[in-house]
């Protein structure tokens, strides 16, 4: 062995293997640590994906509950716990928005509320559903009964209308019809005249028609006779009868009993006023009816 040749120091060589451990340990250490802070961030993250999914599904659960409005259900109960589970639902979430990702615990504890509420949630919609089916049977019902009203009341309407037409046949039928009418002017001596000077009374013959469905008794024959200028021929501005729910004048009436076979008759009107020359109509009523209308003529 040389001179140049020296033997290692035996403290050297156990200070540099000591160094070179603490360098690996240190090395581990620090590759250990980073491994934990991968570790912590990724299991951060994945609470934080898991608080977002909760979130999610608390909300969903709230637009569910005011999917059923209350105006819908026609139950006041039901309505109250669905209000309080829909009231529920939005203080857990709002809960939740603020607990830290970190408290897994209550985290948790907020998971199995949502399952819960869930739970309440699928017995209300069966009840729902249940009185929604049963609100419709009554609806249908309703409107079947609201049909057959209508029908009975069109053919209570339509019963009224033929009752009515039948009335009126009857009463058509009964009515009294003059069958004949003829007017014959005579002079003083009550002959009769073609003589306008000579006219002295108006005689108007009449014949009222055999009628079975009449109803007998004691009945007044009013007699209107109208001028050609239109004006009523009148004696007294008292002499009224009642037609069509008002009074209107005659000229002549007669008092008769009818026992529904034809009965004839005359009926006179005295000449003291000029006699207008032209076409006059003679209008007879009885039972507050028109039974008959005839034209007749004055000349020179």
């Amino acid at each position: 062995m040389t001179d140049k040749t020296k033997k290692k120091d035996p403290k050297q060589v156990i200070f540099i293997a000591v160094i070179a451990a603490l360098v690996g340990v240190s090395a581990f250490l620090v590759w250990m640590n980073f491994q934990q802070k991968t570790e912590i961030q990724e299991i951060v993250e994945q609470m934080e994906f898991e608080k977002e999914q909760l979130e999610d599904e608390y909300e969903e659960l709230a637009i569910q509950f005011d999917g059923y409005q209350t105006p819908d259900i026609h139950n006041d109960s039901l309505v109250e716990l669905l209000s309080q589970e829909k009231q529920r639902v939005q203080d857990l979430l709002e809960e939740l928005r603020i607990t830290k990702v970190t408290n897994a615990r209550r985290i948790a504890e907020l998971k199995k509320e949502l399952a819960t509420v869930r739970q309440v949630m699928v017995g209300y919609v069966h009840q729902i559903d249940s009185l929604d089916r049963t609100n419709k049977l009554l609806v249908a019902e309703n409107k079947q009964v609201k049909l057959q009203y209508q029908e009975v009341a069109r053919q209570a309407q339509q019963l009224e209308e033929e009752r009515t037409q039948l009335a009126e046949v009857v009463s058509r039928a009964s009515m009294l019809e003059i069958s004949h009418f003829q007017m014959t002017p005579l002079n003083k001596r009550d002959r009769k005249t073609t003589i306008y000077n000579q006219i002295q009374k108006l005689q108007f013959d009449y014949a009222i028609a055999r009628n079975i469905t009449n109803k007998p008794g004691m009945k007044t024959l009013y007699l209107r006779i109208t001028r050609p200028d239109g004006e009523i021929m009148q004696k007294r501005v008292n002499d009224v009868f009642k037609f069509e729910n008002s009074e209107i004048a005659y000229s002549v009436s007669k008092d008769f009993e009818y026992a529904g076979e034809e009965i004839s008759g005359a009926m006179y009107w005295m000449v003291e006023e000029i006699l207008q020359i032209g076409w006059y109509n003679a209008d007879f009523f009885v039972d507050g009816e028109l039974i008959g209308s005839f034209p007749f003529q004055i000349h020179h």
